[in-house]
């Protein structure tokens, strides 16, 4: 028997069109899945670009009259109003302490003492060499009235004698003996000064062994121990440092050369320390001193503040920030200082629709973006109050400034008017 050959079904093999055909079918389900994504991204994206014409809401603040202070604030430390220090003239081994740390002293308290052997040991010298001194002065004298009597004896014998004896000679040596006499009683006379002079030199070092406080006041340091040599060579070693009031002390701060300008003497302020975070104390301005501090660039002027400490609560070194009263204006129209900032957005202007290809298509950034520019001329300002949901410039003229609020000191801004600091909500 002879078999039948179908001819197209060998072209069809040839030809793979019945595999294309399957392949064909497994693609059409993942083509519509694809086509219903792009539809509903494109009906997404009409609709975020609906969404955008939402109106601007403002948030705005009443203008509002009141005090304006204004500050300046300065970082500082506290110091003693009168800091001295106590050192030791002498050299030599310390025998005792007598205070330590904190304590107390009054005027004239002894507050160490050297070893006074050697220093006894030269007094005790010094007063030996006066005595000896005082002996020479007392023989000078019995020489000189020896050798004035033997002149006399002389001169009433030349008168007795009608100037036959004694001889000339004679005459001169016992005038010239009796001058030298005379010459060593003021010599004698010189070396007993120059003792006493000694013994009191002596006799000071020796008090000066002993170290007293100066003044009233509390002992804030102490450089020295029993036993330790003291070198006093060509400057006194510094062994306390007397404070000596504190309830009186001095708060030292450095003013930004931006804001010296505004500091004046008795202005007030008030401070703060991190050993009291819920506490503030009270300073007055005594002194702005001209020399300046440059430190990274920032220069600074230091300032000094009078700090009453009566209760002791307050100690030398700690770290203060001040705020300083410089300015306060009473019954001032204010306005918030966030209303001086704020600018309008400028409006985006409405375009026909491009339809569905136009809003898949890129295009450059919205309007609505960009910001109108403010001019200032000195302190000639703009603020914003809205008419019909719309902002709405005033023009006005400011003053003195808190930070927070800005002196309004002409223009047609009223107290209880609203004014614009930001906006709320409005196109995306």
């Amino acid at each position: 028997m002879k078999s039948k050959v179908d001819p197209s079904s060998d072209i069809t093999e040839t030809l793979g069109i019945h595999q294309a055909h399957m392949a064909g079918k497994r693609l059409k389900p993942y083509l519509a899945i694809a086509l219903v994504v792009i539809l509903a991204a494109a009906a997404l994206m009409i609709w975020k670009k609906a969404g955008k014409t939402n109106p601007i809401q403002y948030k705005t603040e009443q203008a509002r009259r009141g005090e304006l202070t204004v500050i300046v604030t300065a970082t500082g430390t506290l110091q003693p109003t009168n800091t001295i220090s106590v050192g030791s003239e002498l050299s030599g081994i310390m025998k005792s302490v007598e205070v330590n740390y904190n304590d107390r002293v009054k005027v004239g308290q002894v507050l160490a003492r050297l070893d006074t052997s050697k220093l006894e040991a030269q007094v005790t010298q010094s007063k030996a060499a006066l005595e000896s001194a005082k002996a020479k002065v007392l023989q000078a004298q019995a020489t000189v009235s020896e050798t004035q009597a033997k002149r006399s004896q002389f001169k009433k014998v030349r008168e007795l004698s009608k100037g036959k004896v004694p001889s000339q000679s004679e005459m001169d040596a016992a005038e010239a003996a009796f001058d030298r006499a005379k010459a060593d009683a003021a010599s004698a006379a010189a070396a007993v000064s120059q003792a006493q002079a000694t013994l009191q030199a002596n006799e000071t070092d020796l008090y000066k062994a002993v170290i007293r406080s100066p003044v009233s006041g509390v002992v804030l340091t102490r450089s020295i121990e029993p036993g330790q040599t003291v070198a006093a060579s060509f400057q006194a070693p510094v062994l306390f440092t007397l404070a000596q009031d504190l309830t009186q002390m001095e708060l030292h701060v450095n003013v930004d050369e931006a804001d010296i300008g505004k500091i004046r003497k008795s202005q007030k302020a008030t401070f703060s320390v991190s050993a009291y975070p819920d506490r503030t104390f009270e300073g007055r301005i005594t002194q702005a001193r001209f020399a300046s501090t440059t430190t990274s660039g920032v220069v600074t002027y230091e300032t000094v503040l009078k700090v009453d400490n009566t209760d002791l609560s307050l100690r030398p070194g700690m770290t203060a920030t001040a705020d300083i009263t410089v300015k306060k204006v009473e019954n001032a129209t204010l306005v918030p200082s966030a209303a001086l900032r704020f600018t309008p957005p400028v409006q985006q202007e409405e375009k026909p629709s491009a339809g569905l290809v136009g809003s898949l298509l890129p295009h450059p950034p919205s309007g609505a973006q960009q910001r109108s520019d403010t001019t200032t001329n000195g302190k000639q300002q703009r603020v914003w109050i809205l008419k019909d949901g719309k902002p709405s410039p005033v023009s006005v003229t400011t003053g003195a400034t808190s930070g927070g609020f800005t002196e309004v000191l002409t223009g047609d801004l009223q107290p209880g008017m609203e004014v614009v600091v930001d906006i709320i909500t409005g196109a995306k």
